[in-house]
């Protein structure tokens, strides 16, 4: 057993994010400014997306999104019950309706069979927002479809999802023929596949994304780089009333390096989930995740999902096993129709979404990062193996 405690997922920070983060601090200018310019450039190139807008998480990215599109009190967004609360915050914080479907059972993505019902049942329905959930791209062909066909806006959670493809396309870049206004959010949290530490950034149209930069920031018509540098001007208008959401240029800088390192660390995360697939799939008492035809995951989190038929403890013990053996993991998520706020304003009762209920009973997310070595993901695969063997049926 491991005499020190393995961190769920720990970023990789390498001495090239640390020194551009100090260069920044050097040459003195260290809120919005060109540093966030050349990510947002470079980030737009690397998925294929027409631009980019750096924000301060993605939870202001889709906050932006919402306000960007106009939706606000009176108007409904379709969405998950299975993701990170903050996904339905935003739709609560526009005044808007959030309504809540299920997933389905293989990847946990919310299921577009329930989103045409709920697009067809209820009034004033002005988006659909689906989550990548743990890496693997929602089915977004049908999801498109729909929103063709009913005028919908697609805004979509990517917080999990860099860089995920479908036949091909990364997420973020344009859906060829979907003519809808489509933005999408991307993360970049400490335990993120890119890190800046906190930090998200929005993808679409360069129409949707200039209007962004206003929402993000107080709503001013000029960043603090447009008025305080010698080519700037003092004068400014408040066009919207904003938020404050904008990323600095410390952030910035560390996501510039995160960004040119990223297919290599992508590489380690699949090196890592071979191991773990070689030495788990063949256990009865659990599932490991798989990858639909046609989608290359992110491989953010690597999702255990448990048998309980054919073990002696539930999910919490589990999890309480492998912390005994120094292994730290997490579970993602605790459904939205859980939580006490969602519960008591619209009325959520046990059985509403028995598919996300059932997955979120057995699941939980084993450690993976490209900063866990061999002997890291070796010590995870003796500890799940062992509590398997100890608490079979």
């Amino acid at each position: 057993m491991r005499s020190e405690f393995l961190p769920f997922s720990p970023p990789l920070i390498e001495q090239e994010d640390i020194d551009e983060v100090v260069q920044t601090l050097r040459e003195g200018w260290i809120t919005t400014g060109p540093r966030v310019a050349r990510f947002e450039k470079e980030f737009a190139a690397y998925i294929g997306a027409p631009g980019a807008a750096a924000l301060n998480s993605a939870t202001s990215a889709l906050h932006v999104a919402l306000a960007v599109l106009g939706i606000g009190e009176g108007d409904a967004v379709i969405g998950t019950t299975m993701t990170v609360a903050s996904s339905i915050h935003v739709i609560e914080h526009q005044r808007a309706l959030p309504v809540l479907v299920d997933v389905e059972p293989d990847t946990v993505n919310i299921d577009p069979d329930a989103v045409e019902a709920a697009v067809k049942r209820t009034p004033n329905v002005k988006a659909i927002m689906p989550v990548h959930l743990y890496g693997h791209p929602a089915d977004m062909a049908a999801i498109y479809d729909i929103a063709q066909r009913h005028g919908l806006a697609v805004i979509e959670d990517a917080a999990h999802s860099l860089p995920a493809r479908i036949d091909g396309r990364m997420i973020g870049a344009p859906e060829p023929g979907f003519d809808q206004p489509n933005l999408v959010a991307f993360s970049f949290y400490a335990t993120k596949n890119l890190t800046t530490g906190e930090g998200g950034m929005l993808t679409g149209s360069p129409e949707l994304l200039d209007e962004a930069r206003v929402w993000g920031l107080h709503g001013m018509s000029r960043d603090a780089f447009k008025r305080y540098t010698s080519e700037g001007s003092w004068r400014y208008d408040v066009l919207l009333p904003g938020f404050k959401y904008n990323m600095p240029d410390i952030q910035a800088a560390l996501g510039l390096h995160q960004l040119r390192r990223l297919d290599a660390m992508q590489r380690r995360r699949h090196a890592i989930v071979a191991q773990y697939d070689e030495a788990l799939g063949s256990l009865p008492e659990i599932e490991t995740p798989k990858e639909r035809p046609g989608v290359q995951s992110a491989w953010h989190i690597y999702l255990l999902r448990l048998h309980l038929d054919r073990l002696r403890i539930n999910r919490n013990e589990f999890i309480d096993e492998l912390r005994r053996r120094n292994i730290g993991t997490s579970v993602h998520f605790i459904p939205v129709h859980h939580h006490s706020y969602y519960r008591k304003k619209y009325g959520f009762q046990p059985g509403d979404f028995p598919v996300a209920e059932r997955q979120f009973e057995r699941i939980l997310s084993l450690p993976l990062s490209p900063a866990h070595t061999d002997q890291d993901v070796a010590d995870v695969i003796e500890a799940v193996t062992d509590v398997v063997r100890t608490h079979r049926a």
